[in-house]
């Protein structure tokens, strides 16, 4: 397994490990200040809390069955399994927001809102909660971005939508003591459509990722520009790209002098191949294919395929 990825593993269970703990710690605390405090607001988000621990879990299986090396039935590795994780937390995500719109509305609609009067222990309890999950999220979502891993992601906004639920629970606490109970289901409602566009961000993006979408036109210049920049490579002729689960594949085919020995074209193919692995952390596996390159008709390769050559000047 070769060092990226194993600094990508070693950090994803690292933060999903302390998600655990302060999920676990955070739901105990959550479920005690609303017994005590008679908040139901605060009862509900222990349990929501507690479901986070599943969501993280989840995160741990798809990172490890991802981390598997390539075999025969798999050759190009189980990369994309990450993906699925991603997807999977999208649609707890999901349900997550319908459930929060679905108890705000019921409540407007019924009245539930008016029922009790909680404690002031709940709400100290739902700020530190807002505080201790948006700074969860920002953690979780530095190390997401630093390993590039879609199911940490969507497990760092898992962590926003639980700040968010918290500060529903905080505005609805804070409603009932001040006579303005309805705040809770009114911020429910709010709350439900943010999450639910974060569920769709997350789910698009790990469908991308499973159907082989390409790099992004930056990345695919500065490649273009890494590839020209090889002494003896004349044009680049085709660069495809693709995202397999969180690592890149890239195929590309380059026109060299005709007139070369085999072994001397191998060799600018393998200085590309070398340049593009190495420049690109995140590419995984690069095939090269040289194209001779015949002075005469040079310009009828750069005009025949569609504008797809770039030639070195």
């Amino acid at each position: 397994m070769d060092e990226t990825k194993i600094n990508h593993d070693r950090i994803v269970i690292t933060v999903s490990v302390v998600t655990i703990i302060i999920n676990t710690l955070l739901a105990a605390g959550k479920l005690l200040a609303g017994i005590f405090a008679d908040s139901g607001a605060m009862i509900s988000d222990a349990v929501h809390s507690a479901s986070d621990v599943f969501s993280t879990i989840i995160v741990l299986i798809g990172v490890k069955i991802a981390s598997k090396e390539s075999d025969k039935q798999h050759p190009y590795g189980h990369e994309r399994m990450e993906c699925v994780a991603a997807i999977v937390l999208a649609v707890v995500l999901a349900g997550t927001g319908v459930m929060l719109g679905y108890v705000g509305i019921d409540n407007i609609v019924s009245g539930k809102y008016v029922d009790t009067i909680p404690g002031l222990p709940a709400l100290i309890t739902a700020a530190v909660s807002v505080a201790v999950k948006e700074g969860m999220y920002w953690y979780t979502r530095s190390a997401a971005k630093k390993t590039k891993s879609d199911a940490l992601m969507a497990d760092a906004w898992h962590h926003r939508s639980d700040a968010l639920s918290s500060v529903g629970a905080f505005a609805g606490i804070l409603g009932s003591i001040l006579g303005v109970a309805v705040l809770d289901s009114v911020a429910s409602i709010v709350i439900c459509l943010l999450i639910l566009k974060v569920a769709v961000d997350i789910f698009r993006g790990a469908i991308d990722k499973m159907v082989d979408h390409a790099c992004d036109d930056k990345t695919v210049r500065e490649m273009t520009a890494a590839i020209l920049s090889v002494d003896g490579v004349k044009t680049l002729d085709v660069i495809k790209t693709r995202i397999f689960g969180n690592r890149i594949y890239v195929e590309i085919e380059i026109s060299a002098d005709g007139e070369l020995k085999l072994s001397e074209a191998h060799g600018i193919a393998e200085r590309v191949h070398n340049r593009i692995e190495t420049g690109f952390p995140d590419v995984k596996h690069c095939m090269v294919h040289v194209n001779p390159y015949l002075h005469m008709c040079a310009d009828a390769l750069s005009d025949g395929d569609g504008g797809n050559s770039e030639e070195k000047r």
